[in-house]
């Protein structure tokens, strides 16, 4: 009995703390007052859908057929590009994944590519096709088949299309420590158009609430990252924190660490916004555009500006965004809405 009364004690007192953290959180490490808009230089970036370069087979593979209309029409890619540049976002990552298993990146309607270069040049916009995929389905490191012909598919593309700015890689999972992913980073380098950027999307430092290093980086292998690329988005998501005031105290610790870590490399940092609900890596209660934008403005705010390679936030994804969404992303660039301006 009594030491059903001392657990049940020690129960209490540990809510009683979480509560008093939390409120503590809500009321004085994030007051209520206006934001500090989040610097771009040049600019923003954003993951977009497969549909805006993909061809005619992944409409049909996928069932999405009807949908060719929101990615196909001159107007569509217009209104696109607006949006994407009042936004401050400068830096678009449109889906060309994945690679197959032999290497080869998938195929893109000639036609709808130059369209979509064309107005983004317009607007100023960079684009950088994001390919890459999942270590032992569809990447194989181990095999330098499959290794020769992907970066020769990137340089293919990149000759093909000498307005795509450079080249998104994405690879799950990435290991801390990997050093075949390392090398595969100087094998695209060593392909790569002069002036054309290599952009990784690079994953957080190690935290105690996912201690697991194929989804993490340390300070070392960060640094390893960065010397052999030109921009690391960081992909501060899929945390699977229960909570809101966790997961920004989390987002904060992570700018800091990341800010740190990067140079040389352009940094943008990742935020989550998309509403993947009932998986145990992501709760869109928590893991939000708001939280996470407003932990990051409050960084920036406590640093009295960012360094130099800091370059803004990327938005994942393009296709989850809404009204709202957009105004949220809005508020914290330091606008009110597009209907203000």
């Amino acid at each position: 009995m009594k030491n059903d009364i001392v657990k049940n004690g020690r129960i209490l007192l540990c809510m009683v703390a979480l509560l008093a953290l939390a409120i503590w959180f809500r009321h004085v490490a994030r007051p209520d007052m206006p934001p500090q808009a989040i610097p771009a230089s040049p600019g923003h970036g954003i993951w977009l859908a497969h549909g805006w370069l993909g061809d005619d087979a992944w409409f049909a593979k996928y069932g999405k057929g009807k949908e060719k209309s929101r990615y196909r029409t001159p107007e569509a890619i217009r209104n696109l590009a607006a949006t994407l540049h009042w936004h401050g976002i400068t830096d678009l990552f449109p889906h060309l994944g994945p690679t197959t298993a032999l290497g080869d990146i998938q195929r893109v309607d000639h036609q709808q590519v130059i369209r979509f270069l064309s107005a983004m040049r317009t607007e100023g916009l960079r684009v950088m096709p994001w390919v890459g995929g999942v270590q032992g389905k569809q990447v194989f490191l181990n095999d330098p088949s499959w290794r020769h012909n992907f970066t020769q598919a990137i340089a293919q593309l990149l000759q093909k299309y000498p307005e795509v700015a450079g080249i998104h890689l994405n690879i799950e999972p990435w290991p801390s420590g990997d050093a075949q992913l390392l090398a595969l980073l100087e094998d695209i380098r060593s392909i790569l158009p002069h002036g054309k950027i290599l952009s990784v999307a690079a994953y957080p430092p190690p935290t105690i609430w996912q201690p697991s290093d194929a989804i993490h980086w340390d300070e070392h292998y960060f640094l390893e990252v960065a010397s052999r690329v030109d921009q690391m988005a960081v992909m501060l998501y899929d945390t699977a924190v229960p909570f809101a005031w966790a997961y920004r105290h989390l987002v904060a610790a992570w700018t800091k660490e990341v800010l740190a870590w990067s140079s040389p490399a352009r940094v943008l940092l990742g935020v989550p916004a998309y509403d993947d609900a009932g998986v145990g890596y992501h709760d869109p209660e928590v893991e939000n555009l708001e939280n996470s934008l407003a932990a990051i403005s409050q960084v920036i705010g406590e640093m009295g500006g960012v360094p130099a390679h800091f370059q803004g936030v990327a938005v994942y994804s393009e296709w989850e965004m809404d009204e709202k969404k957009w105004q949220i992303l809005a508020y914290f660039m330091g606008k009110k809405s597009m209907k203000a301006q």
